[in-house]
């Protein structure tokens, strides 16, 4: 579709429309106002779908946001918000995410591993971890014991807070550019390190289960918090045609709904680790229930947010509620 075209064509409507969204109105003005608002609303969603952001669909979304303001006086419902948040704005946006997500884990595990058997094959690097005594003592029994020291709920709530507090800080402290790879490569390298003890004293196969059943999912929220910090960082390293403040906004919305989805990921992976983890159930089942929670998120992740990706959707807000803080010529 030709965008200069339709706006050729819609021009004069949309004048009437912006004229009626600023005057004062009696009973036929206001059935026509919800008519051009229909037809216009049906001009944006087609410009969206065809042509994706542009100039035409930056002044026709400013007209909308003034007519519906007069319509209505007041944004959606809350559960109209809830139902758009999580059906289109989240997938989209984790979706946006999901090279820079893979870059994010494979450089984790690499770490992590490497680490781990550079120090686990050097007696001289594990000599400077701890007494021997202490080591043993954290590989037989102080990594196991972590996970049932304390009651299920409690534990639990424990690593979700954690955990959403890492989350959250690599999301809003990426415009720095340094947090987020500082988050993934200390907690890299701690697990590492970790690994290192586990492997040197012949535990290196029960720290792999009692971390893959909560783990999967737990470490996949962190990719995804660092790949969001990282996305915000580099839109204001990289603008393109807009300002260095529009594009950090426009980022800044859209991924902060990365930040707030994580939340409820990590509450789910924060069961599995309370609640199946530190268990006694077979092996299997524990890490059968955390791919099964890892596959959710990641159908959530590609497949939803593909679809609402491919809709138009960036995880911003919609057009109506946000406006267009600058029209752009083109």
């Amino acid at each position: 579709m030709d965008a200069d075209a339709l706006t050729d064509a819609r021009r004069a409507e949309w004048a009437r429309l912006d004229e009626l969204s600023r005057a004062a109105l009696d009973g036929a003005a206001v059935d026509e106002l919800i008519v051009r608002y229909r037809a216009a609303s049906a001009d944006l969603a087609e410009l969206k779908t065809s042509v994706g952001d542009s100039p035409q669909g930056n002044y026709l979304s400013t007209i909308l946001v003034r007519a519906r303001m007069r319509l209505t006086g007041a944004s959606d419902s809350v559960l109209t918000q809830a139902a758009r948040f999580f059906a289109d704005q989240l997938p989209a946006a984790l979706y946006r995410l999901r090279w820079t997500t893979l870059i994010v884990a494979v450089s984790f595990v690499v770490i992590a591993l490497g680490t781990a058997f550079w120090i686990s094959n050097d007696p001289a690097l594990i000599a400077t971890l701890g007494p021997p005594d202490a080591l043993q003592q954290y590989a037989d029994e102080s990594f196991t014991g972590y996970y049932t020291e304390n009651p299920a709920a409690v534990f639990m709530g424990m690593v979700w807070t954690n955990n959403a507090w890492i989350a959250l800080q690599c999301v809003l402290f990426g415009v720095t550019g340094i947090w987020p790879l500082y988050m993934i490569v200390q907690n890299a390298f701690g697990l590492g390190v970790s690994g290192a003890v586990m492997i040197a004293h012949g535990q290196g196969d029960v720290m792999l289960l009692y971390i893959l059943p909560h783990g999967m999912l737990e470490l996949t929220c962190i990719f995804v918090a660092a790949a969001a910090g990282l996305h915000v960082f580099w839109s204001w390293v990289a603008p393109g045609s807009r300002t260095r403040t529009e594009s950090l906004a426009i980022q800044g919305r859209s991924l902060a709904t990365v930040a707030l989805g994580l939340v409820f990921a990590l509450f789910l992976a924060g069961l599995v680790e309370g609640f199946v983890t530190g268990w006694a159930l077979p092996w299997p089942l524990k890490i059968g229930i955390g791919a099964a929670a890892l596959a959710v998120f990641l159908i959530y992740m590609l497949v939803v947010g593909g679809r609402a990706y491919r809709r138009g959707e960036t995880g911003d807000l919609v057009e109506y509620e946000a406006g267009t803080p600058r029209l752009l010529a083109g």
